[in-house]
């Protein structure tokens, strides 16, 4: 019987040579793809329009006898697996190119087929915006915001707009990821954007590890039946081509997600950070330090994944947290701010930042009334200014080094303001000497981008170390602003979510005795150009606390 089927086998090998028909009982039979053909049709293409409608999609179509799979190699550095044979891609290089398609058709036993056409087609697409915040107009690096609840989630996937369009199914708790070996490299991918000027470039630095959907387990030879972390080698430049997006946005009031249209193509089967068989991502939303994206499944559509990046490296603070209050004013006593706490600067002068107020004491700019601290910039002239304003300080009165601050505020809206909450070093006489950390700062000239900054010599000015963050409701509610000050790490929130974090170290002036200010300012350096429409505005202040 053994004789029987060596002698069978190797008759086969010979055939094989010739098409051999045989049955294996593993593949069945091994027949290689013929009759590859390959259609492509330009969306948008007349007579007029030969290239297409500027969209720069083309609907592809593959057949071939016994054929089981197709990959499609678009010959813009994209390639993808497409089972079916049928795509929809969209070309993203601005202008009319002609590009060669290689498609290869696979059989059974990996007997495959490869062809080749081109295709002409009319690119118009951009999203210079998305690019700008991706790169900083060079390179930026992203992180996953670990300590952002929600950061990894999963959802379902339903092209109906009565579905939710968010991770209803999982959301990552803070650093959840981080409490076993199964999971912990995931915060170890570093995503670094880069642009030419002409081409998005992506890299994935993971360190060796990768994080698994247990689905796709078997890449990195995976056996643990679970998501787990892999050896698994992602480097390598990757090209990202930006596409239009063809999703739908949820009509559900209660979690209905505005998108940016734009999707990123990564080549060579890049992907970020948490591998779930895709290359192409949603970007749902994008400032200059925070990204959401959503992905389906490469193996499971429906299912979506959301994923949440900050620019800010995920580093657990060694220290728990500030707990113990230890100074505060809830602004509950009508009238004039309690003056056991708070003194004011009165004048102008511009306050080392070409500012056009004068601040006062008068209660028609800063009062304490039904709960809250009410600082109202107003234009009115006194002392050769055009505005009046108020600014408060804890100078003498209350002074701390280390610890969290939090203030729950609602800030005053208008081209030309500039609200303020920080805090500067005792010796500020000797600024930027002295130190001086800026946690909330906005312009009424881009309302709801909210900053934090720090600075100290050789970062004064405008080279302040600094990240913003956007607040959609800044000025029509109250948001709790927060700083985490410790000996090793300057951190700044909003709403507990983390938008800028800095090293504190002894060579720098963040050491020793600061104090509290509030203000707002009117035009100057920061705040702009002030709107001839401008009459008045305020900043309301529900508490300042102070914990250590």
């Amino acid at each position: 019987m053994k004789n029987i089927l060596y002698k069978t086998l190797a008759f086969c090998s010979l055939l094989l040579l010739v098409n051999c028909q045989a049955e294996n009982k593993e593949f069945g039979a091994m027949t290689a793809p013929s009759n590859l053909n390959i259609m492509a049709e330009v969306v948008g293409q007349t007579t007029t329009n030969p290239n297409g409608d500027g969209s720069g999609k083309v609907n592809f179509t593959a057949t071939a006898d016994n054929a089981i799979s197709y990959k499609f190699d678009f010959g813009d550095g994209i390639i993808k697996n497409v089972p079916s044979g049928i795509i929809e891609y969209g070309y993203t290089k601005n202008g009319v190119y002609t590009y060669t398609v290689t498609v290869t058709a696979s059989g059974k036993a990996g007997i495959a087929m490869v062809k080749t056409i081109q295709v002409t087609v009319k690119s118009t697409y951009t999203d210079a915006a998305a690019v700008q915040h991706l790169t900083g107009g060079s390179s930026k690096r992203w992180y996953w915001s670990a300590s952002e609840p929600g950061h990894l989630g999963v959802g379902e996937n339903d092209n109906n707009d009565t579905k939710n369009y968010y991770a209803n199914y999982y959301q990552a708790s803070p650093w959840e990821k981080a409490s076993s070996a199964d999971s912990s490299c995931l915060y170890d991918n570093v995503m670094t954007f880069s642009t030419d000027g002409t081409q998005l470039f992506y890299t994935l630095d993971n360190g060796g590890n990768t994080f698994f959907n247990s689905s796709y387990q078997s890449v990195a030879g995976g056996t643990a039946g679970y998501d787990h972390c892999y050896s698994y080698n992602a480097s390598g430049q990757k090209i990202v081509s930006l596409s239009p997006s063809t999703s739908f946005v949820a009509s559900n009031a209660s979690h209905a997600t505005e998108t940016t249209g734009t999707m990123m193509n990564f080549s060579d089967n890049g992907f970020m950070g948490y591998y779930i068989g895709q290359s192409s991502y949603e970007i749902i939303s994008i400032t200059d330090n925070r990204m959401v994206v959503r992905a389906v499944q490469g193996n499971n559509p429906a299912l979506a994944w959301y994923h949440i990046f900050t620019t800010i490296a995920p580093v657990q603070d060694p220290i728990t947290d500030y707990t113990n209050l230890v100074w505060s004013d809830e602004f509950n006593t009508d009238g004039a701010p309690d003056p056991t706490k708070w003194s004011y600067d009165i004048g102008n002068g511009g306050w080392g930042n070409g500012e056009a107020e004068y601040y006062t004491n008068s209660p028609s700019n800063i009062v304490v009334q039904n709960g809250n601290l009410v600082i109202t910039a107003k234009a009115q002239s006194q002392g050769g200014s055009n505005y009046t304003s108020a600014r408060i300080k804890t100078y003498n009165n209350y002074e701390f080094t280390y610890g969290k601050v939090e203030v729950r505020a609602k800030l005053p809206s208008g081209g030309g303001t500039w609200p303020a909450i920080w805090l500067l070093g005792h010796n500020y006489s000797t600024w930027p000497a002295c130190g001086e950390m800026d946690m909330m700062e906005e312009v009424g000239n881009t309302p709801d981008k909210v900053f934090a900054s720090l600075h100290y010599p050789g970062h004064s000015g405008g080279n302040s170390v600094t990240n913003s963050t956007m607040v959609t409701n800044s000025q029509s509610s109250f948001n709790i602003y927060k700083i985490l000050w410790t000996p090793n790490s300057i951190r700044f929130y909003v709403n507990n979510v983390l938008y800028h974090s800095f090293p504190n170290s002894a060579s720098i002036p963040f050491n020793s005795n600061c104090f509290l200010i509030l203000n707002v300012a009117m035009g100057g350096n920061f705040g702009g150009t002030i709107s001839p429409s401008f009459t008045q505005s305020s900043m309301e202040v529900d508490y300042i606390r102070v914990y250590q």
